[in-house]
């Protein structure tokens, strides 16, 4: 007898996560290696402009071990300090890289502007560092590619951020390259000019990733074209009357969104639910990214009216019942009632009474006579008088 065991299922955002590490890994490892031998043999030949790459590289190897720590919290699961899960690690992370960048890179810059006003003199740097600064940008390319590779299949901004981080560097490599061959034909000059730009693309790159980052933090909504689709997706569902109110944040790449969804006034609170979840389910297969949908129903469309909750608000069952029988006890739709609904629109309170066939008289002139009964009561809006038979009554048991 063979007996079959299965492999325990790992989750996907632990598959994602290993991935992620994975080529982080790869990346450090190359970062670490390019960057001593740019610096070593930069120092040997007096190249300004390699060893400013290395550096450049160097800081790709920090940034790398920011990104495996950030990796590493920033997948976790919510748990109960984190209800939202652990996104915002990630960002805190991207914040930190865009800053260390700007920082390299104003201390590149700045070595660079003193020698080139220094007029020192640059030799020659021979054919070694030109061999190992093209080795070096075909490889932080491969790296670049790799890495955004399983950025977009992870969904990682962050693991985004340092795969363009990889790309400056190759393009810091490609400016120093063309410095070093242009130093080899006697232009020394273009040493430190290279190794200025290098500084000005490692603090662009920066800025960007800080910007980005700080958005996020702020909750800066996604842009106005996709929340148009968001719309055009939610008020396709059937039921749906309208949709206001929809807001958006990110965390982490990852998209959150709340919205209003206008329903038929006297439908059941079930139906309304259901309605809601279909326009979350909808908005989660057109929108891949959002992890979470939170949905309001509203009877009516209150656009632009504000908050009700910080309105005055009308009376719950309990009062409205106790008021309507101070009014309706002695009437014989009060007294033969089944069910009472109610409906809070226009800012009233709306009843709608349903009872047996027992009363013999026109429903308009049953609640013609309980409005008149109660015209003194401000929040009561319209009131509507519905018979059930007893058959139906029968079957609804």
């Amino acid at each position: 007898m063979t007996q079959t065991v299965e492999s325990p299922v790992v989750p996907k955002h632990e598959l994602d996560s290993r991935e992620a590490k994975r080529v982080t890994y790869v990346g450090a490892w190359l970062d670490g290696l390019l960057s001593t031998v740019k610096v070593v043999v930069g120092f040997w030949v007096g190249s300004a402009a390699l060893i400013a790459d290395g550096i450049h590289s160097l800081s790709d190897l920090v940034t790398d071990g920011f990104v495996l720590a950030a990796i590493h919290y920033g997948r976790q699961e919510p748990d109960d300090d984190h209800h939202y899960g652990h996104g915002r690690i990630e960002t805190l992370t991207t914040l930190l890289l865009g800053s260390v960048l700007i920082f390299v890179a104003g201390g590149i810059a700045w070595s660079s502007l003193d020698r080139l006003f220094s007029g020192a003199e640059v030799n020659a740097p021979g054919m070694v560092a030109i061999v190992i600064t093209i080795i070096a940008l075909f490889s932080k390319e491969w790296i670049f590619r790799y890495t955004m590779r399983v950025a977009k299949r992870v969904k990682s901004k962050l693991l985004e951020a340092n795969a363009w981080h990889s790309r400056s560097d190759a393009l810091s490599t490609a400016v120093v390259l063309v410095a070093l061959i242009g130093a080899q034909f006697g232009f020394g000059w273009l040493d430190a000019v290279a190794a200025i730009i290098v500084g000005l693309l490692v603090g662009k790159v920066g800025w960007d990733l800080l910007w980005e980052s700080a958005r996020e933090l702020v909750d800066t909504a996604l842009p106005e074209s996709v929340q148009q689709q968001m719309y055009d997706v939610a008020r396709s569902v059937p039921g749906v009357d309208s949709v206001h109110d929809l807001r958006t944040r990110q965390s982490a790449g990852w998209v959150m969104v709340d919205l209003h969804v206008v329903v038929g006034p006297k439908i059941t609170v079930s139906e309304a639910h259901e309605i809601g979840n279909e326009v979350s389910r909808r908005l989660r297969h057109e929108f891949p990214l959002l992890t979470d949908v939170i949905f309001h129903v509203d009877p009516e469309d209150d656009a632009g009216e504000g908050d009700p909750s910080r309105l005055p608000g009308l009376p719950l069952r309990p009062e409205v019942e106790a008021t309507l029988n101070e009014r309706w006890y002695m009437h014989p739709v009060w007294r033969t009632l089944t069910e009472l609904q109610l409906h809070y629109l226009d800012d009233k309170v709306s009843v709608s009474l349903i009872i047996g066939d027992s009363v013999h008289q026109p429903p308009q002139c049953l609640a013609s006579q309980l409005k008149a009964l109660a015209s003194d009561i401000e929040w009561l809006g319209h009131v509507e008088v519905m018979f059930i038979t007893r058959a139906a009554s029968s079957a609804m048991r």
